[in-house]
């Protein structure tokens, strides 16, 4: 597995996101078994960095991490993330000092570590300025509780006021071949700022992969049955994507997925996906993509996809996003 650097951290340029092990989507927390197997399966493939949150599961899946890496700390770079849950009383998104100092205690416990490699601020909080949630972050940096920080789905103005307080090591957010809003200004941004970008849900939530061709193929408490973008008649039009995904890696004899991530590869060396999954098939299937090279002309014609019809998101998951 080839490694790219995110704003000084080395890490293998395919991680694994963990989320969808105990949270949100269809069969997860039904197997851990197989979930810790995955996460097995990936380090030995050279993937090196993996992706959870405190409030995936709520807390679940930090433990499940956890106890997938006992024993292999030294092979993996943890990156997790606070501000999901408050831990001061507070409702909704709590960036404050008082519950960072609360969560990364729970985090590090729940992993099973000393430190953590990459610690995100998951959304931005309106009612606690970016300086001081930084200024806590760096002073967790000072404790050796940990390494870098990283923000996710941050806009412009936030992540340069971040960066000035303390270097930001990575931006997480969502970047695929259909949600490319992160070219326009952010991209150039992090590239300036010498910001490593960590695209989550490369995949497009499955949908890229070709395997979702209808809705019945999802439980009804699956989190994508009320996504915009998996509805009545975008669903159809963005059928056509994974078509024309398709028709490339037949071509490249490969799968969709692997010319989804390919594509994401090739937009620069700063960049360091984390497909998520939670079988060992998928793992290899995806990690097997750092090997393949797309031609000048199939880069052009992913550049040139029908765009996806439908925001990203539902009206509530779009209002918690900074732009």
């Amino acid at each position: 597995m080839k490694h790219v650097s995110l704003g000084g951290l080395d890490v293998s340029r395919i991680g694994l996101g963990a989320m969808s092990m105990s949270a949100y989507y269809t069969g997860a927390g039904s197997d851990d078994a197989e979930s810790v197997r995955t996460i097995h399966r990936a380090l030995e493939l050279g993937v090196t960095h993996i992706d959870t949150a405190e409030v995936y599961g709520p807390f679940t899946n930090e433990e499940l991490v956890g106890r997938s890496v006992k024993g292999r700390r030294d092979q993996v770079v943890l990156a997790t993330k606070f501000g999901g849950i408050s831990h001061s009383g507070r409702e909704g998104l709590d960036s404050s000092p008082a519950s960072i100092r609360v969560a990364v205690e729970g985090s590090l416990k729940r992993l099973g570590t000393d430190y953590i490699d990459l610690y995100y601020q998951h959304r931005v909080d309106p009612d606690t300025p970016i300086e001081d949630t930084v200024g806590a972050l760096a002073e967790l940096v000072a404790q050796g509780k940990i390494r870098h920080i990283g923000l996710s789905e941050a806009g412009p103005a936030t992540i340069r006021r971040a960066h000035a307080v303390h270097p930001v090591t990575a931006l997480q957010t969502e970047y695929s071949l259909w949600t490319r809003d992160v070219e326009a200004e952010l991209l150039p941004l992090l590239r300036e700022l010498g910001i490593g970008l960590v695209p989550y849900s490369p995949l497009g939530h499955g949908f890229l992969t070709g395997q979702i061709r209808s809705m019945d193929q999802l439980a009804d408490d699956d989190w994508r049955q009320g996504n915009p973008r998996f509805i009545g008649e975008n669903f159809q039009r963005n059928l056509r994507i994974v078509d024309e995904v398709e028709a490339v890696a037949a071509e490249a004899n490969a799968t969709p997925a692997q010319i989804a991530l390919a594509w994401l590869l090739a937009q620069g060396d700063n960049i360091a996906p984390i497909p998520g999954t939670k079988r060992v098939s998928r793992v290899e299937e995806n990690s097997a993509a750092d090997n393949i090279e797309l031609t000048a002309e199939q880069i052009v014609r992913l550049n040139n996809l029908t765009p996806a019809a439908g925001d990203r998101h539902d009206e509530i998951g779009m209002a918690i996003i900074d732009r």
